[in-house]
């Protein structure tokens, strides 16, 4: 039975413990703008509502086609998902995704006046990879590129977008500070996709994990959390303060992630994974932007 507009079953069907993702790189590129003397709150604002809005309408999205192409079962370990629990109906969730997508195009194109018309095509580029990510006759993350697209877009596309709408250009400093932040959004939807291996592997959903196995996703995990420790230091050899060093305090807790992920072999425990993925993204970027403003 669908749930109507139930707001409980909408929550979680936007997967609220995804968020840090859309707020991460905005948090990292108003940083930069602020220490570059460039902060505006209304565009950061701006690219905020917008980051948020297409990762709910990707969220809602992806319950929708996952659905659709049978990679949402009743043998998925994972939360319950709203399409497939029944919950809300495949025609529901579509209109509303629509709606969610259509509502952060709106909100990009306040983004035009500062960032020119240029801005339209990355906002529109930016939904319909949202949407390809599991629909469409190539679906990003059936095919193994889910990982590729969650850097680039949450990696150097919002952090460096963030800043060019408050300050203009590119610097090296900035794309730079954006590597961690795309690698560690990456490293959710790993383990988002370890939990659910094999089924996906059923599902004919070709994520790195499947197409690889587990122990290059906890390789994968590990690496991308190294680069995250070392950017710090880059920032430091290039004119940084002292206090743009703060994320390596957080390399405990990702040696961690890492052993755990390595170790896990129940839902529950991969379910928690996902969750300090998340948090673990959210602290980084907190006191990444925390040194770069110092």
């Amino acid at each position: 039975m669908s749930a109507g507009f139930r707001p409980s079953v909408w929550i979680a069907a936007a997967r609220p413990r995804t968020l840090p993702a859309a707020v991460a790189p905005v948090l990292v590129g108003s940083a930069f703008a602020s220490r570059h003397g460039a902060f505006r709150t209304v565009d950061a604002l701006l690219c905020l509502g917008f980051a948020l809005l297409v990762q709910v309408g990707t969220n809602l999205a992806n319950d929708y086609f996952d659905f659709v192409k049978g990679a949402d079962t009743a043998a998925r370990v994972g939360p319950r998902r709203a399409v497939a629990s029944g919950e809300v109906s495949p025609r529901a969730m579509r209109r509303v995704a629509t709606g969610v997508f259509a509502a952060a195009f709106a909100t990009g194109l306040g983004l035009v006046a500062h960032g020119g018309p240029w801005m339209l095509a990355v906002g529109v580029a930016s939904i319909l990879c949202g949407i390809a990510y599991t629909g469409g006759p190539f679906p990003l993350g059936y095919h193994g590129f889910g990982d590729i697209f969650a850097f680039f877009f949450f990696g150097p596309v919002a952090v460096g977008v963030t800043y060019f709408v408050q300050a203009g250009g590119f610097p090296r400093d900035v794309l730079i500070g954006a590597v961690p932040i795309g690698l560690l959004t990456a490293n959710i939807l790993v383990m988002n996709n370890y939990r659910d291996a094999e089924t996906d592997a059923a599902a004919g959903k070709r994520t790195l994990v499947v197409r690889f196995g587990r122990n290059a996703a906890v390789w994968q995990v590990a690496l991308s959390h190294c680069a995250a420790v070392a950017v710090p230091f880059f920032l430091w050899q290039h004119g940084y303060g002292l206090s743009v060093l703060l994320p390596i305090f957080l390399a405990p807790m990702a040696s961690l992630q890492v052993h755990r992920l390595a170790e896990s072999r129940t839902p529950a425990e991969r379910i928690r994974l996902l969750g300090g993925a998340a948090r673990y993204l959210a602290l980084y970027a907190v006191l990444l932007s925390a040194g770069i403003l110092a």
